[in-house]
């Protein structure tokens, strides 16, 4: 009986009838019955509407794509032949519901998607309004965390329609229905249960002398209710976490198909799609848990022998999971290193870490050549997990195993592997010195020669000298074009035009442009993705907001659906700047402190969106924002980037100025080391300019105001720094509407200069929480801190970074004016802010 869930199948079906694509959300527990609304709402939609079901298993580390595969296999449609071709698979995924007759998609727990699967989801619900589609996804929300890679699926679902269809728990009266039924005590059934539909019915199999306290338990009383063949066939099944074809069940259960056929009969079974599976992934944890390690391991053993024997299609993925699980080196050494390269191509880059990581206990097993081509790989998925330090170790294994191996081409690719991540880890002097050494290594070698050449014209204009880049990049293009490297045509053009840039030439922007239109072009995706983001870089340097809102939407889009985590945090972080420089600061602090908070380490990128949102915070007069700002310089300085110099260097000057420390100019003047007319430090000089004549008392001459962009802040801040009351006056009223108050407050004292008397005020300034004038995280952080818990603990509980933690506890001290965490609770606790929180 399917109980009190006729409006959610009413609202799968309505989906269906509307008029344009839509994406059905199906959220609940593990057990409250998606899976059942799906199967009830698929049986009445008419035949008129195609039915592809895919769904996604808890594997180790499950084969790239393998719901979509099963959501066309037996079809003939471009998407399909495309996946059986191996070919790029965007575009024949529109294609097969282009023009099509009306179709429901489904794809189930999608929480255990592959990386590939979720980058096409991401594809195709953003062009859902073409296609006469249903979307259906299913997914326990309960174990889906702010980093859980579904949220980007998830984000990016803004501008199509969606059906959110929250599966509750089924309420006393429902149980109470059930139980009389089976003339079963109702309200110790609701008790234990809670009314999940799978326990509960697990519950109602079993004997009625013994309601079961647990969900295992319950499945366990209706196995051990079997016989012992039966048994042993179920717990054989139990170690499999995906259906099984009926093509395979022989081999695997040696003929025991009678007892196979009563554990169906039992309801532990269940036969769905031409395969055997389990009624409930739940039951089969419960029963795969509940054996002895050694059967386990023994029975997972017998699964390696069989698929070693047996012809099986896409057997790579189950091999390797169930030699894990079985201890088995000998096969994880043999086929782990091809699973992870395999995913790697298909994009799934979080299941290619699984597999490499299941292989670094036993990878001095390999022969040296493949164990050097293990590790660079391994160190590649490791950056881009965002895990630099394990991947610059990594990848310097397999560049002394190169070298001792005198293999050129592949000791030079590893060089300028190290380069790329010790660059992205903020090792900026590591990164010089690796891409040297591969330069002098590949000379001679027409191979490798164009990257090398390429990468060290990169690398000099992303530290700063760009005119010594321009010929190398020169090179490095004829050289690409003759040896055929697309990739690497595009981002010299990339690399040329962020050196324009800097020089301050023509041509600089266009030549991004053409970079990224040549990338798409020739199919080369990373070098479109680092395109977006440098001419998002150039185009906020160049104060071309509305050029830079469209680029970062796009960039985002493409970003997202490709899976380049780094490019789109890069993205990201601009779009919080943009929002700053429209004035929106509160929106801003939001989206920067999200995704500060989302992200452990982004490496090099911190300085971007610390500075940021330092930034924010010294315009709304947050004391965090000294601590921000500092640490930002601090680490813009001994990484040496033009981009983190830049930012870090140019928020700090304006929190300098608007604090009366003149003394931290001095300290950037110092510690720059470049010139403030190369154009990167154009606003910077203006900032210094602007916070050594306050010192001084004099007026900031009018050059040093000019091309000062029309956004609300700095048009004010431009306003006030005249000689005029009337603009002064203007200013301050522009500032008070954008909540500035430190600015407003520098104004304030400039019109009292100038002689006026009767200064607005605006509106009373008002704690924005509570009598301290905390934020409602750092109440947060403060009432956890009054628990006795340490930086590390808080960080766990908020799911937030311990830099972040670190930043929240120095701002509560300052604003609490006190010494030490206990000083802190101690007025904490005068304030009541607990009860406030």
């Amino acid at each position: 009986m399917l109980l009190e869930r006729e409006s959610a199948i009413r609202a799968v079906l309505g989906a269906v009838a509307e008029p344009e694509g839509t994406v059905v959300l199906l959220t609940g527990e593990a057990g409250v019955g998606k899976t059942s609304v799906i199967q009830e709402a698929l049986g009445q939609v008419g035949a008129h509407v195609r039915v592809l079901r895919g769904a996604c298993d808890d594997m180790l580390a499950p084969s790239p794509l393998q719901p979509m595969r099963d959501a066309v296999r037996g079809t003939t449609g471009p998407f399909a032949l495309a996946l059986a071709a191996g070919e790029d698979l965007y575009e024949p995924l529109i294609a097969e519901f282009r023009g099509a007759r009306p179709t429901i998609l489904v794809i189930e727990d999608v929480h255990w998607a592959d990386d590939a699967t979720l980058d096409l989801l991401r594809y195709l619900a953003r062009r859902l309004s073409r296609l006469e589609l249903v979307l259906v996804l299913s997914f326990r929300d309960g174990e889906i965390d702010t980093r859980h890679p579904l949220r980007a699926l998830l984000g990016s679902l803004t501008e199509v329609p969606v059906r959110r269809i929250a599966l509750e728990p089924l309420s006393a009266e429902a149980v109470t229905e059930l139980a009389r039924a089976a003339g079963r005590d109702a309200d110790e059934l609701y008790r234990l249960t809670n009314g999940n539909p799978f326990y509960l019915t697990e519950a109602l199999a079993g004997p009625a002398d013994a309601v079961p306290l647990t969900v295992v338990d319950a499945t366990l009383a209706r196995l051990h209710t079997l016989d012992q063949e039966s048994i042993a066939v179920v717990e054989q099944l139990s170690v499999i976490p995906r259906p099984v074809g009926f093509q395979y069940i022989d081999h695997i259960l040696g003929g025991r198909t009678e007892a196979l056929t009563r554990a169906e009969r039992r309801g532990l079974l269940q036969t769905r799609s031409e395969a055997i599976s389990f009624r409930h992934e739940l039951a089969r944890r419960a029963i795969e848990e509940a054996l002895p390690t050694i059967r386990r391991r023994a029975l997972n053993a017998r699964l390696v022998e069989l698929i070693l024997a047996a012809d099986y299609p896409r057997k790579l993925y189950p091999l390797v999971h169930h030699a894990v699980a079985a201890g088995d080196r000998e096969t994880i050494v043999e086929f782990a290193p091809q699973a992870a390269r395999e995913a790697t191509a298909a994009g799934s880059h979080r299941q290619a870490l699984t597999h490499y990581e299941a292989l670094a206990p036993y990878v001095d097993q390999l022969p040296a050549a493949e164990r050097a081509e293990v590790l660079a790989g391994y160190a590649w998925e490791l950056h881009l997990a965002h895990r630099f330090p394990e991947a610059i170790s990594r990848c310097q294994e397999a560049i002394a195993l190169f070298e001792e191996l005198a293999d050129r081409v592949s000791l030079t690719e590893a060089l300028l592997q190290l380069s790329r991540h010790s660059y992205l880890a903020g090792e900026t002097t590591t990164a010089l010195v690796a891409t040297e050494r591969a330069f002098e290594v590949a000379q001679g070698n027409a191979e490798v020669l164009p990257h090398a050449v390429g990468s060290r014209g990169m690398m000099l204009v992303l530290t700063g000298s760009p005119a010594a880049a321009v010929p190398l990049l020169q090179q490095a293009h004829i050289l690409a074009s003759e040896a055929g490297r697309t990739d690497l045509i595009a981002l010299c053009l990339n690399y040329l035009g962020l050196a324009w840039c800097d020089l301050g030439q023509p041509g600089g922007l266009e030549n991004l442009r053409i970079s990224i239109d040549a990338a798409q072009a020739s199919g080369d995706f990373e070098a479109v993705a680092r395109g977006y983001t440098n001419l998002t870089e150039m185009l906020y340097r160049a104060r071309q907001w509305d050029e830079l809102e469209q680029t970062i939407k796009a960039g985002l889009e493409f970003t997202d659906e490709r899976g380049f985590g780094s490019h789109a945090y890069n993205l990201q972080a601009h779009r919080g700047l943009l929002m700053m420089r429209r004035g929106d600061l509160a929106v801003a602090e939001q989206h920067l402190r999200r995704l500060i908070d989302t992200v452990d380490e982004p490496g090099m990128l911190s300085v971007l969106t610390a500075a940021g949102l330092g930034r924010v915070l010294a315009r709304r007069g947050d004391p965090e924002a000294g601590h921000l700002l500092a640490d930002a310089w601090a680490q813009a300085s001994k990484q040496q980037s033009t981009l983190g110099l830049s930012h870090a260097a140019t928020a700090y000057a304006e929190w300098a100025w608007l604090n009366d420390l003149p003394e931290i100019c001095e300290e950037i003047r110092a510690g720059l080391g470049r010139s403030l007319e190369e154009p990167a430090f154009r606003e910077l000089a203006r900032y210094l300019a602007v916070a050594e004549a306050a010192d001084q008392g004099r007026c900031v001459r009018d050059q040093q105001l000019e091309s000062w962009e029309e956004t609300p802040y700095e048009h004010a801040v431009q306003l006030a720094l005249t000689a005029t009351r009337e603009a002064t006056l203007e200013a301050l009223e522009i500032l008070l509407k954008l909540g500035a108050a430190p600015a407003a407050k520098l104004v304030r004292r400039r019109l009292r200069e100038l002689g006026v008397h009767r200064i607005p005020r605006g509106a009373q300034a008002k704690s924005r929480n509570n009598p301290a004038g905390l934020t409602d995280r750092q109440v947060g952080v403060l009432m956890l801190l009054m628990d006795g818990l340490t930086n590390a603990e808080i960080a766990a509980k908020l799911v937030v970074s311990v830099r972040t933690v670190d930043h929240h506890v120095a701002a509560i001290l300052t604003r609490l004016n006190a010494r030490t965490r206990r000083e802190a609770a101690a007025r904490a606790q005068d304030l009541d802010l607990r009860l406030i929180g």
